[in-house]
């Protein structure tokens, strides 16, 4: 009971209704999953944790309702634990997780972009290009606190990378980026990439890239 009590002084009193997570695509996490959040302090709390890419919140399962981590808790934390899964907070309190750690540090920070209906266009076909819009617009009216997305929007994951190799975390959020990025180790990038197919949004490809260029260079 004293550790529900502290789980429920750290996260936000905002609550929101549950609905199914296969109507939920914009979590990364296909379901809750048991996690721990680890505060500076030592502290550690059990919960059912998933992430929501549109909100870009770590959120609470607890009974019949869903909360998110509040500004306290966040400002005191440490690492959010899920399966074998880390988290933390970047210099821009942005949550990120950690896939590679040796000489360089690798985070991918998971997020989704929401694609409302396309308007009509030539030929019986459809265009999004004017209708393109953001997730704020739709959080604004509480909809994503309810976690509803209309069957008719649709949800982009993408990534974006963090590449700390001790001189500073660098942000990365093309191939482009990323080759530049490793422009003193080209001849391992390009070898690589020559027998590879890297996919920018699928993180394990870039973390195979990463790995052979720090396995491979000076």
């Amino acid at each position: 009971m004293k550790r529900l009590i502290i789980l429920l002084h750290l996260i936000n009193i905002t609550t929101l209704t549950i609905l199914s997570q296969t109507e939920s695509t914009h979590y990364l996490l296909p379901d809750f999953a048991d996690g721990t959040v680890i505060m500076k302090n030592g502290t550690k709390n059990q919960a059912l944790l998933n992430y929501n890419m549109v909100t870009e919140e770590m959120v609470f399962y607890q009974g019949e309702q869903i909360l998110a981590l509040a500004a306290p808790t966040l400002i005191n934390l440490d690492t959010v634990v899920i399966g074998d899964r880390k988290f933390i907070l970047n210099d821009k309190n942005k949550f990120v997780e950690l896939i590679h750690n040796n000489v360089y540090k690798l985070y991918v920070e998971h997020n989704c972009r929401v694609l409302p209906p396309g308007k009509p266009a030539g030929y019986g076909g459809t265009s999004q290009t004017s209708s393109v819009d953001t997730y704020s617009s739709i959080q604004s009216g509480g909809m994503w606190y309810k976690l509803e997305v209309p069957d008719n929007f649709e949800i982009k994951p993408f990534k974006t990378y963090w590449i700390d190799d001790g001189s500073g975390s660098k942000e990365i959020r093309s191939m482009r980026q990323l080759r530049r990025f490793f422009s003193k180790n080209r001849e391992s990038y390009n070898s690589y990439m020559k027998d590879n197919k890297v996919e920018f949004d699928d993180y394990e490809s870039v973390k195979g890239l990463v790995d052979f260029i720090e396995m491979n260079s000076n």
